[in-house]
């Protein structure tokens, strides 16, 4: 190449720069416009009570898909709302940015329950805004992190007439009842979801002032262990001793899955387990974190877990193994003097990657066979599971990601994992082969599940802008 060549293409570059760096400045602008009339779209989502665990909100269900194919529609993509056994799933497409990344983005429209219905301030479908802060059910999980995507690509439409990336949206309306539809849609459709990277704002930011960029997720292990002893309840005085309690004995097992120092005794459990680096030991170790505070928070005095292992390294990246709840005889006011029939719990376990659920299952359901007191027999039930994921810290997605948010937040994010599932992270690995860019908005103080749901309008605002940058710095990466 010639120095002449050289200088035109290097003018070539800078104009194209200076071009993206004008279309990012404007699409960003209308966005800041334009904030008050989001602020009143979301309203809109949130007053529908598409709740999909209960039958009588099947058409509110509905009427939540409507409006967010409708949103995406207006845009325009170009959309279909997908029948499904149970809740649609909205399908929106916009694929006209040639040789440039596809991304893929998840969310879900549907609600917990609001119940109890006593507790909340403001009623759950009424959106009202007070302290800063928008209060509703599905504020945060997840229409609010949700809608984020679907504004900045509408933005990006209005204000320049294109996107710098391909997108391709997927909203479904039963993640909170199990997602017992999603697998088989994307199943079917596979070809044409193919993309290059996932994108999901379905959790937190790691603190009020600090946002993050979640790089790895426990995966799950969920069952239940019923011990059966004599057919019938029977009197403590006359048969204590000689029969069996199904309830001591299931007590017994429970005590048995853990050692002195914390550590889960089912053989092979730690078998696959992927080791923190010392890197990300480091990084753990620098985020504000006061773990005096931490035990306060939740109502107690201190706290338990695997030997050699801070709180914050159990929560996130340790296998756990937790009875979820415990069902034994007579439960009524009163004494009754008997030896219960049967007893049971429901057990999950936490995994970390590499961590195989159905193999560990086995092995649980095994292990409590064989130290199963004589007298009583296990009766052992799979239910759930999905692995753990982590993805890689330094590809050029994160790096987006990272940029984008500190753009938009004014901050660096910090890298974290968490110790929750979210099982189609695991799926689209499995299915699609991509990997997935966990970008909370909210906060994990936000009452998700729980009466008094809340997101912070300013960080609404604040994904809105970084969701718009993100586009623009997958495409700038690629290049």
């Amino acid at each position: 190449m010639t120095d002449d060549q050289r200088s035109i293409a290097n003018n070539q570059s800078l104009y194209l720069k200076s071009e993206k760096a004008l279309f990012m400045d404007a699409v960003l602008a209308t966005l800041t416009a334009n904030q008050s009339a989001a602020l009143e779209t979301l309203k809109e989502l949130l007053r529908i009570p598409s709740v999909s665990a209960i039958s009588a909100h099947k058409p509110d269900v509905r009427r939540a898909a409507e409006f967010v194919r409708n949103q995406l529609s207006s845009a325009g993509l170009t959309t279909e709302l997908v029948e499904t056994a149970g809740h649609p799933i909205v399908y929106a497409e916009w694929l006209q940015a040639a040789d440039a990344p596809t991304v893929l983005i998840y969310g879900h429209y549907d609600v917990q329950p609001p119940d109890p219905l006593d507790k909340w301030v403001t009623p759950a479908f009424e959106p009202t805004v007070r302290d800063g802060y928008i209060w509703a059910r599905g504020a945060t999980d997840d229409k609010g992190q949700m809608l984020t995507h679907v504004l900045s690509v509408a933005a990006w439409l209005k204000t320049t007439g294109r996107l710098p990336i391909n997108v391709k949206f997927v909203i479904e309306g039963e993640e909170e009842v199990g997602s017992d539809n999603l697998d088989t849609f994307l199943d079917t459709r596979r070809e044409q979801l193919r993309s290059d990277v996932a994108v999901i704002s379905d959790t937190s930011q790691y603190a009020p002032g600090i946002p993050a960029v979640t790089y790895g997720l426990r995966g799950i292990l969920a069952c239940e262990v019923r011990v059966h002893g004599p057919k019938q309840d029977l009197h403590s005085g006359i048969f204590g001793g000689s029969i069996t309690n199904p309830a001591n004995a299931l007590a017994r097992l429970i005590g048995s899955l853990h050692d002195a120092n914390g550590r889960v005794q089912i053989p092979g459990f730690y078998d696959d387990v992927q080791p923190l680096t010392d890197s990300e030991r480091a990084g753990f170790a620098a985020l504000p974190f006061n773990e005096k505070d931490f035990f306060a928070s939740v109502g107690v005095e201190a706290g338990w877990g695997e030997a050699g292992f801070t709180s914050t390294e159990r929560r996130w990246a340790r296998p756990t193994c937790d009875v979820n709840g415990l069902t034994a005889g007579y439960q009524g006011e009163g004494p009754k003097t008997i030896i219960p029939s049967w007893a049971s719990a429901k057990i999950t376990c936490r995994l970390v990657p590499n961590q195989d659920a159905h193999k560990l299952s086995k092995s649980l359901g095994s292990f409590l066979n064989a130290n199963c007191p004589p007298g009583c027999r296990v009766e052992f039930l799979e239910h759930h599971g999905c692995p753990g994921f982590v993805a890689d810290a330094n590809s050029p997605f994160m790096a987006a990601a990272k940029a984008a948010i500190e753009r938009a937040f004014g901050t660096a994010p910090v890298l974290i994992r968490e110790g929750g599932s979210i099982p189609v992270v695991a799926t689209l690995k499995q299915m699609l082969g991509i990997d997935t860019l966990l970008l909370g908005w909210g906060q994990n103080t936000d009452n998700l599940h729980s009466p008094n749901e809340h997101f912070s309008i300013a960080d609404f605002h604040k994904g809105t802008l970084a969701s718009a940058c993100l586009w623009q710095e997958i495409a700038n990466r690629a290049q």
